[in-house]
């Protein structure tokens, strides 16, 4: 893989911005270097771009919130936009939603003032990249990046560019708040002095090895691929017609990262609120010793705190004066006295928004950042990266998060992203 750098800098970005007129609806008005809403109770107009499981899922709350109005959808595979598009005229009874192929044409019809990006991984960068340019609000689905270098990219365009980011991490605002919860117990100090912090997910990708299949009708393949490597189509990476699972794109590493930040995403992403590092990361990172192991990487944290992949699901702190384990259905704390002792006054409190949707739209409205900002999941799912390259490459890295590069290693450098297919580049 080649290292790309220079692949968002501002020169690129600049000369990207040129080429690509800005196209503003009416309910919203530059200002600065970020956006302000015309009124406090304008509609925002949204594009979902994306039309599988994830998104379906998400649609009764987007379609039915009284500040958001979905006006077009996006993807590459006919029947699954028609549906989408069906379902949104038949929520808000008209018949006027969109429909794209392509996300670029969604991005520039006038009325779109934020979208929804729930595609595979390895679509991401470019669609963030382009929403930004043409200074639309972003919700994207998680995991958010495919390599390291994404993460930065996203950051650099997204602050430039002034859009509200939220990342579709989900367990900092709904579950019962139990991963909030921990998160102030742990930063409160209740743990005394944390030592690790264990993250319970499954391993990382493998080469996608699928044998061709029959092409599915309606289906725009050559784009499904995007950046990623030319293959003949199996229905595994793109399921036919309306499906009720999560495809196994995940599992390959064209497309994705695997369990590792299909679920890391998540976890990796409570260890760092508990560390209170969401704007840093680890400086080194440990394969296991056993060298067909996929679990026991070690992230290395500046203050000496270890990040271990492996333990119970979900995310375990480990201090000192205890333990504190949490996942969606369950919290707990050895000994069982430290989460029975209230918080006080003067103990640290993050906040409890209502729901993800809700932190979004708020954000959007007042122009803050939101909960998961893109710099929160750009560097949790760096995370699950540095754990799935421990794996791939078996050695130490010692990693700056600050440059997000592997310093003075350009081996190690050439692994942070991949060259993209002729016609998908982002530079």
């Amino acid at each position: 893989m080649k290292p790309r750098s220079d692949l968002w800098s501002r020169r690129a970005f600049n000369r990207w911005a040129v080429a690509a007129p800005l196209v503003l609806s009416p309910g919203v008005i530059a200002r600065g270097a970020g956006l302000v809403r015309a009124g406090p109770n304008s509609r925002i107009g949204v594009g979902l771009i994306g039309c599988g499981k994830r998104l379906f899922e998400m649609l009764g709350p987007i379609t039915t919130h009284p500040s958001l109005q979905v006006v077009a959808v996006c993807d590459v595979d006919t029947t699954r936009r028609e549906h989408a598009a069906a379902l949104v005229n038949k929520a808000s009874g008209n018949t006027d939603c969109r429909s794209f192929v392509r996300d670029t044409d969604l991005l520039a019809m006038p009325g779109v003032d934020a979208v929804v990006i729930a595609t595979p991984d390895h679509w991401h960068l470019n669609q963030v990249l382009s929403a930004a340019l043409a200074r639309k609000d972003i919700y994207c689905e998680k995991p958010l990046t495919l390599t390291l270098l994404e993460g930065k990219m996203m950051i650099e365009a997204c602050r430039r560019a002034g859009v509200v980011f939220q990342t579709g991490s989900q367990q900092r605002t709904e579950y019962g708040h139990r991963f909030v919860e921990a998160c102030d117990y742990v930063r409160s100090g209740r743990l005394g002095r944390l030592l690790t912090v264990h993250v319970g997910v499954p391993g990382p990708s493998v080469p996608c090895d699928l044998p061709e299949e029959p092409l599915e009708p309606g289906l725009d393949w050559d784009r499904w691929l995007g950046p990623a490597p030319w293959r003949p189509y199996h229905s595994t990476l793109s399921p036919r017609g309306i499906h009720a699972h999560y495809p196994k794109w995940r599992e390959y590493r064209e497309y994705s990262g695997g369990g590792m930040t299909d679920f890391g995403a998540h976890n990796f992403d409570i260890a760092q609120w508990g560390m209170n590092t969401d704007h840093t990361g680890p400086v080194r990172v440990v394969p296991p010793k056993n060298e067909q192991a996929v679990t026991g990487a070690k992230l290395v944290y500046a203050d000496g705190v270890e990040v271990i992949h492996g333990g119970p699901f979900g995310t375990t702190f480990t201090g000192t004066s205890g333990i504190i384990s949490v996942f969606r259905d369950s919290i707990a704390s050895i000994p069982e006295k430290i989460l029975k002792e209230p918080l006080g006054n003067a103990d640290k409190r993050l906040p409890r928004a209502k729901s993800h949707l809700e932190d979004w739209v708020a954000c959007m409205k007042s122009r803050s950042r939101c909960i998961c900002d893109v710099e929160v999941g750009a560097r949790s799912i760096a995370c699950a990266h540095l754990c799935n390259l421990a794996y791939w490459h078996r050695r130490p890295l010692d990693w700056d998060p600050a440059a997000w590069e592997f310093p003075g290693d350009e081996q190690a450098n050439s692994w942070r992203d991949y060259e993209r297919r002729a016609g998908y580049g982002v530079g």
